[in-house]
């Protein structure tokens, strides 16, 4: 199994980067169709899933896939897409634009209920869908993907590795600090890596002038920072509400 892993994973790579190499010129071109984008945006992508798949192949096995598990990743990976397609205000900085919006409230969630793999994976898919469906945002799908697939490995690696989120008698601090400290380590990450990583994607990857790059940066850093406060008291408030609910009717995993 581990063996098919990395072959389906290196392959998926493989072609993923072979569609960036042959779609990057005319994905950067000044003025470029969404048609042109998409398989560059595409290929990206590619490479990231096939990444994740020759990671997790290093892993060791873990516990066998639920339906439940399942079904809470698809509903709050709608929930990521909702928060962020329909809950959203955009800034617009020269081509490109940045927003405040109700994603990462979901994306921090997820990983709170489900863990930190199906949680990030939740709100990367999420999100990630958001941006492919919007114009403004296509090209930042890929760097989506990974930075919200980090925010749930981090914060749920927090909540679940660190505090034994789920097990009342393994907990040894207060379900609500352990809930906000688990949510501030997942919106920490981003502060910093968004607007990090989103100017080296711009400026090096898609071939956007330094300046530009650098103002886009600066302003995500503004709309990140609010992002992430809502996001922590928000995915807070919910988990705080929604765990005993969904204790009482045997839904909420043991992690």
């Amino acid at each position: 199994m581990k063996q098919h892993k990395w072959i389906l994973g290196g392959t998926v790579s493989i072609v993923g980067l072979i569609l960036v190499f042959v779609s990057r010129n005319a994905a950067i071109a000044e003025n470029a169709a969404v048609t042109q984008k998409i398989p560059f945006v595409v290929g990206l992508i590619f490479a990231l899933i096939g990444l994740l798949l020759v990671v997790s192949a290093l892993l060791p096995k873990g516990r066998p896939i639920n339906i439940h598990t399942l079904t809470m990743a698809a509903m709050l990976a709608a929930l990521c897409y909702i928060g962020f397609a329909f809950f959203q205000i955009k800034i617009p900085v020269g081509d490109s634009s940045t927003s405040f919006h109700l994603g990462n409230v979901f994306c921090v969630l997820a990983a709170l209920l489900i863990g930190p793999l199906w949680g990030g994976l939740a709100g990367a898919v999420g999100m990630t869908i958001g941006d492919l469906l919007d114009p403004v945002y296509i090209t930042s799908a890929p760097k989506t993907f990974l930075l919200k697939l980090c925010i749930g490995l981090i914060a749920g690696w927090v909540a679940h590795g660190c505090f034994q989120l789920s097990r009342e008698k393994e907990r040894k601090v207060p379900l609500a600090v352990a809930t906000v400290i688990s949510c501030t380590a997942g919106m920490l990450f981003n502060i910093v890596a968004d607007p990090l990583v989103g100017y080296l994607y711009k400026h090096y990857l898609m071939g956007i002038p330094q300046d530009a790059a650098t103002i886009l940066a600066k302003m995500s850093a503004v709309t990140t920072s609010v992002n992430a406060l809502i996001a922590v008291i928000a995915a807070s408030l919910f988990y705080l509400a929604l765990r005993p609910i969904l204790k009482r009717s045997n839904r909420l995993p043991s992690l």
